[in-house]
């Protein structure tokens, strides 16, 4: 299905959108310059995207279990491997952005919301190895290939849990001191994406780094998103489109970017 709003929202942010060279806060310039913007080949990035191009023709069937919003382009419970992949699968572009800024922030551990295929995952994984990496995935047999394919690209430092991330994220959070750094990419709903970052909340600290996909999917996740730069524990926001960056930095000025990604 054609997304009119999102092109729309789309055009608008290209309009007002700034490179490096607009920015004037040091810590998103050295961001922008130096992670955003490093779009240099990386060999860890060779096996994965092989993994990409094997899914993108996988025959296979699956039964899909969809606990969000569902998709723009595609609501049917039986798919093939390749369909998901071509339809739900982060472009190469952004998943390499996620590696490098898991890679630029180091954390002791990653927190994903929303598996799918694993490719994402094993970005993140790579990135950091010596990273614990916790995915949680909705659907029980995508999660049981993306576990495959994690293992098939030598990958030991993720685990992935299954089920509903409205039961399962409370208690993945109390489990922890901390939140470091947490993608939140599933479960395209405002109140459910709010939910999740106010729960998250309650663990961050100066150097967390907390990412939300897709935040203009829908009227809803522009307005979580508008909300969440609003909070006043939040310092920074990075809107690139595609996602958005949050930072909860102590004595930064608070300041809201739009860049070209």
């Amino acid at each position: 299905m054609f997304n009119l709003q999102l092109v729309k929202s789309y055009i608008t942010h290209r309009l007002h959108a700034k490179t490096r060279h607009g920015v004037h806060s040091p810590f998103v310039y050295n961001l922008i310059d130096q992670v955003i913007y490093d779009f240099k080949p990386r060999g860890e990035y060779e096996g994965i995207e092989r993994l990409r191009k094997e899914l993108l023709v996988d025959e296979r069937e699956i039964q899909v279990t969809d606990l969000g919003a569902g998709s723009h382009v595609n609501n049917k419970k039986s798919r093939k491997v390749r369909q998901i992949a071509g339809n739900a699968l982060k472009p190469a572009a952004l998943a390499r952005l996620l590696h490098r800024l898991a890679k630029e922030f180091a954390p002791k551990e990653i927190i994903e919301l929303g598996t799918c295929l694993g490719i994402t995952t094993s970005y993140l994984a790579r990135a950091v190895p010596q990273s614990s990496v916790l995915s949680i995935e909705g659907c029980p047999e995508t999660a049981n290939i993306a576990r495959a394919n994690i293992a098939s690209l030598g990958l030991d430092n993720v685990e992935i849990i299954t089920g509903n991330f409205d039961v399962l994220l409370p208690s993945v959070l109390a489990a922890r001191k901390q939140v470091d750094f947490l993608f939140i990419d599933g479960n395209h709903r405002k109140e459910a994406t709010l939910a999740y970052f106010k729960q998250a909340l309650e663990k961050v600290h100066e150097q967390s780094v907390i990412i939300f996909d897709d935040i203009y999917w829908s009227k809803g996740m522009k307005e979580a998103w508008e909300e969440i730069k609003q909070h006043p524990q939040v310092t920074v926001t990075v809107d690139l489109f595609w996602i958005g960056l949050v930072f909860f930095r102590t004595g930064q000025a608070c300041e809201h970017f739009k860049v070209k990604f």
